[in-house]
């Protein structure tokens, strides 16, 4: 699934080819996405200028002057801009064309991703009002997670991709950030001190913004909004990693299995 850094290298990757353009065009070639894509979507959108492109999240949030229309990228989805006579292939569901003879295209093999239109308050649409603080925010502390995690007995990694305890710490993103504090992923998370969340705060906030600077994680589904692929993957040093040498001490990386998602630690350097 693309995770916070790979949405956020889409927004900046998309925003400068479609921004202050007009929507001429709008093509919905499958509208039964994760929630139905709005049968008027074109009468609301043509002829509407986009005016920014934010993030929330995992949601890229495309701004007009009449609402919002709220993308997802799924579990595989991509968002790219391309030439407005780019012939559609078969997982080429909804097309904005712009103005300028680019088009915005979202593309979906698994059906996961959406386009919501709103024209409410963006901050009070049910998709968003639950949502924890973003990771990369003065808002998302040590303190934070300690408070929050008082008499809690999850495992600590499930804690942090608990996205009403933080927002877009997805499990490639969980492994790396619990390896850099230290902090075994198991661990209970109401037994963890302030003094090391204060840590694994930092670690969360230097691990993704480290994959934003360099486009995101390669997956094989996943590639950026510029079309190239993410490079954060050649950086990992836990994710997928199992049965390896750990890079600090050379102990084998154990792999288990945590909220039925593959989790890999090491034994000497996490505690």
């Amino acid at each position: 699934m693309p995770e916070l850094p790979e949405v956020e290298t889409t927004r900046r990757g998309i925003t400068p080819h479609v921004q202050n353009h007009t929507v001429t065009k709008v093509v919905v070639r499958q509208p039964q996405l994760r929630w139905p894509v709005r049968d008027d979507l074109s009468e609301l959108l043509e002829g509407q200028q986009l005016t920014a492109i934010s993030r929330r999240a995992k949601y890229l949030l495309l701004h007009f002057p009449k609402g919002t229309l709220i993308g997802h990228l799924g579990m595989s989805g991509s968002m790219r801009v391309l030439p407005a006579n780019s012939p559609a292939q078969k997982h080429d569901h909804v097309d904005l064309v712009f103005n300028n003879n680019q088009l915005l295209r979202l593309t979906d093999p698994r059906r996961f991703g959406a386009m919501v239109w709103t024209e409410k308050p963006i901050e009070e649409h049910e998709l968003l009002t639950k949502l924890g603080p973003e990771p990369l925010s003065d808002a998302f502390t040590g303190e934070l997670l300690f408070q929050c995690s008082r008499s809690r007995k999850q495992p600590v990694k499930t804690f942090i991709m608990d996205s009403h305890n933080v927002v877009g710490v997805g499990n490639i993103y969980a492994n790396e950030a619990l390896f850099m504090a230290g902090i075994r992923p198991d661990r209970a998370c109401g037994r963890i001190s302030r003094k090391r969340y204060d840590v694994l705060a930092n670690s969360i906030k230097t691990v993704l913004t480290r994959a934003i600077e360099v486009g995101g994680t390669t997956l094989k589904d996943f590639v950026g909004g510029d079309g190239r692929p993410g490079y954060f993957a050649i950086e990992l040093t836990m994710y997928g990693r199992a049965g390896e040498p750990c890079q600090t001490c050379g102990t084998s990386i154990k792999e288990i299995r945590l909220n039925n998602r593959s989790t890999c630690f090491c034994p000497k350097c996490q505690s």
